[in-house]
């Protein structure tokens, strides 16, 4: 069997920088918060899925010294949790770049964000499992876009002309899918957490967090 390589895409979780379309209902520092939070909690259930190697594909680089100067710190995970740049692009480019780097090495990939707190260890075993059966696994997402995307076989037209974080996302990625003459496993549909009317959603026990007022 192929390994599997599981990596996600993460921006650091700074003020004005990571979830800004929360930063009405939460201010700044409110969206950065949960931003960090996500990112740990990700981090958390993809190690505890313990069905592939974990990368996290980060931006700003790596060896940024922002990433030093956060409270959640790349330090805080195991050494066996690899760091990558995320590099130059939209985020198709990105994610194929990630994608064509570990299927060339002879691996299956999964790819995910960090919006997505359904998005739980039992969840990545689900699909993982799937990939061995399938070329492509996808969860989608309840606004349209997707979760988690899995590849046993690269392609540059899934990440080529989309018009990411658009209702269109997943429709598009099954229709260059089938265009192929590839096998689709789907999950569930999970709800990401990217506005404000999408806090509802975060898990019980998750305190919504307090606005800043905008600081």
């Amino acid at each position: 069997m192929k390994p599997v390589h599981l990596v996600i895409f993460a921006k650091a979780p700074q003020p004005g920088f990571a979830k800004t379309r929360l930063i009405p209902a939460l201010g700044a520092k409110g969206a950065a918060a949960l931003a960090a939070r996500l990112l740990t909690y990700t981090a958390q259930q993809a190690l505890a899925a313990q069905v592939a190697h974990v990368e996290l594909c980060l931006t700003p680089a790596p060896d940024d010294p922002v990433w030093d100067d956060l409270a959640w710190s790349c330090a805080s995970l195991p050494e066996s949790v690899s760091r990558t740049a995320q590099g130059e692009g939209d985020l198709g480019a990105r994610m194929a770049r990630a994608a064509v780097r570990i299927i060339a090495a002879g691996g299956d990939v999964l790819l995910i964000g960090t919006d997505c707190p359904g998005l739980t260890s039992e969840r990545l075993r689900e699909a993982a499992a799937a990939l061995r059966h399938f070329d492509t696994t996808m969860i989608p997402a309840m606004d349209g876009g997707y979760t988690l995307l899995g590849l046993s076989r690269f392609d540059p037209s899934l990440f080529e002309g989309i018009t990411w974080s658009t209702a269109s996302v997943a429709d598009e990625t099954r229709r260059r899918v089938k265009a192929l003459g590839w096998s689709l496993w789907e999950g569930a549909p999970l709800h990401d957490i990217d506005e404000p009317g999408d806090l509802r959603f975060l898990p019980i026990g998750w305190e919504r967090p307090v606005s800043d007022g905008g600081s």
